[in-house]
């Protein structure tokens, strides 16, 4: 019976821990006034009362007396930990401090607050906003013939670029007081979408310029006279913008970039003026080959110390004329045939004064924070809208096939296998479109969640691709065959693009998910990383301390809410 009531008692502990969620003192303290009952009322034996005695005593005067604990446990881990882990640089700490944590965060800490989650309101479009959904996007959707644009022109035809220029559609992202649509994130998203089931080297097209680019970061980033010279005219279309930031030696890890801009003086419209003699070879850029501003990152030095300071100045974003003196640029890639232009470019010996810089020379080696905090609002959009636009085309489309071709004399809907492949493509695309607007609904109240529109690219994007294989396996060879009525196989053929760029998606899953996901949303892990790179010893010592003793109690809650 004694024993029978001990085991009662073990299994109650997780519940009580998850229901009140004692201090450790006061567990301890109830805990043993619990042992010294059961022990004084005869529920032990001498040995097993011992062992249990001893299993509780030496973690309570462990870990519950700071001196004791902070010498025998914190400060000999903490230095351990020291040697193993590597320094923090300014751009991986950038990185992982880009952006906000949002309710992904509930996520990761084992007791998501489903109440808030259930508070948040689904993004509807504005009146003007629907009116260009059902205006200028339905009139551009009819205009579009992909089989012409991706087999005979690899562009689009004249007609096109102009309609999307008359319209804004590259100023989606822009205030109205600069000449743009100033949408919201739901609406930007709703025009990709749209576009992108009819084209995606259209949709491709329109998407560029209002996500990671010169835009984006002059609005928030730029000085009064850049905003006001190029604002309006990107918004017209006047300006072609692109950004180039990959190049042959440094794709995901952009951080490594070897493109660098010297501060010197050079003449510039007939005057000696301070700037930058920039080099770089970049590749992979989209909107590169037609575009007329190159949004440019290089790293920056000065090794002549003109500006005072370090040689090494970090990361810089420009903001470059594409007809200016040493850019080669207009060359083309073709990825995996797609019609959206993307190509190479390079620079030797490109002089530049210091107001090309975004945000003029105040902003010398801040260009990967700018690049890191834009890309958290930009990859929840753009990416994540061609995974839908592809779910909702399969689904319709594929629907309809299989209710109209007929083998065995049935229809091959009914056919178990099929139904068992259509049933995904419906379940993923409704999956991909609840992610869609849940993430808008963050970025339209002003979050910028690195972490949940990473989630948001990565599954949205791998859905696609079983959404679209599904659609191909059905189809059989009328998706096979390439033609003019063929209106999944550029679809299909477009898969590694959207997996691969705005981060490939091993490396989103490993890095940012489960790596800066990890860090971000864990109450104590930075606390405990900023311990660790701390000088001072003793003060590095106690902040350590403090966080492992909050990250042991947070541990142990999950642990027994995982048992409760």
């Amino acid at each position: 019976m004694n024993v029978f009531i001990f085991i009662l008692a073990i299994f109650a502990l997780p519940y009580v821990v998850v229901r009140f969620n004692p201090s450790f003192k006061a567990f301890s303290l109830g805990f043993g006034l619990f042992l010294a009952v059961f022990t004084l009322a005869g529920g032990f034996d001498f040995l097993p009362g011992l062992i249990v005695w001893l299993l509780f005593l030496v973690p309570v005067v462990l870990f519950g007396f700071k001196e004791i604990r902070m010498q025998y446990f914190s400060a000999p881990l903490l230095a351990r930990i020291k040697k193993v882990l590597p320094p923090m640089s300014e751009t991986e700490r950038d990185a992982i401090e880009a952006g906000t944590v949002w309710w992904e965060s509930e996520l990761f800490r084992g007791a998501p607050d489903w109440s808030r989650l259930r508070s948040y309101q689904k993004p509807r479009l504005t009146e003007e906003e629907q009116a260009f959904v059902d205006g200028p996007v339905e009139k551009l959707c009819e205009m579009i013939d992909d089989w012409d644009i991706t087999h005979n022109l690899m562009d689009l035809p004249e007609s096109i670029w102009q309609f999307l220029k008359d319209n804004r559609f590259f100023g989606m992202i822009i205030p109205k007081e600069y000449g743009g649509l100033e949408f919201s994130a739901y609406g930007h998203s709703a025009v990709v979408t749209k576009i992108s089931a009819r084209s995606i080297s259209v949709g491709v097209t329109v998407m560029v310029p209002n996500s990671l680019g010169p835009a984006e970061l002059l609005m928030h980033y730029g000085t009064k006279s850049q905003k006001d010279y190029y604002l309006p005219r990107l918004a017209s279309g006047e300006e072609i913008p692109c950004f180039a930031l990959t190049g042959p030696s440094a794709g995901s890890d952009a951080g490594a970039i070897p493109d660098s801009g010297i501060i010197c003086k050079g003449e510039f419209e007939g005057k000696e003026v301070l700037g930058l003699r920039l080099n770089w070879e970049k590749r992979y850029i989209t909107l590169g080959p037609v575009a007329t501003v190159l949004g440019l990152a290089f790293k920056a030095y000065d090794p002549e110390g003109l500006l005072g300071g370090e040689e090494e100045l970090g990361i810089t974003c420009a903001l470059i004329p594409t007809s200016t003196k040493g850019i080669t640029i207009g060359n083309r890639h073709f990825p995996m045939n797609s019609a959206f232009q993307n190509g190479p470019n390079t620079g030797e010996d490109v002089f530049i004064p210091m107001n090309y810089i975004i945000g003029g020379q105040d902003n010398i080696g801040k260009g990967w924070r700018m690049l890191v905090e834009s890309l958290s609002a930009g990859r929840g959009i753009s990416l994540p809208a061609v995974g839908v636009a592809a779910g909702k085309g399969c689904s319709r489309t594929t629907g309809a096939y299989a209710r109209i071709r007929h083998q065995f004399n049935t229809s091959i809907g009914k056919f178990e296998g099929v139904e068992e492949a259509l049933a995904r493509i419906g379940g993923m695309s409704y999956m991909m479109d609840a992610g869609r607007l849940l993430t808008l609904s963050a970025l339209d109240s002003g979050e910028k969640p690195s972490v949940v529109t990473a989630i948001l690219k990565y599954y949205n994007t791998e859905h696609m691709r079983q959404v679209i294989n599904d659609a191909m396996d059905i189809h059989g060879g009328r998706g096979v065959c390439m033609g003019p009525s063929n209106y999944i196989a550029r679809s299909y053929q477009s898969i590694p693009v959207g997996i691969t760029v705005e981060g490939a998606n091993i490396l989103t899953r490993s890095m940012i998910i489960f790596g800066q996901g990890a860090i971000r949303c864990h109450p104590y892990l930075v606390k405990e990383m900023e311990s660790a790179a701390m000088i001072d010893q003793s003060a590095g010592e106690r902040a350590f301390d403090r966080a492992l003793s909050g990250h042991m109690g947070y541990f142990i809650s999950n642990l027994c809410r995982a048992f409760s």
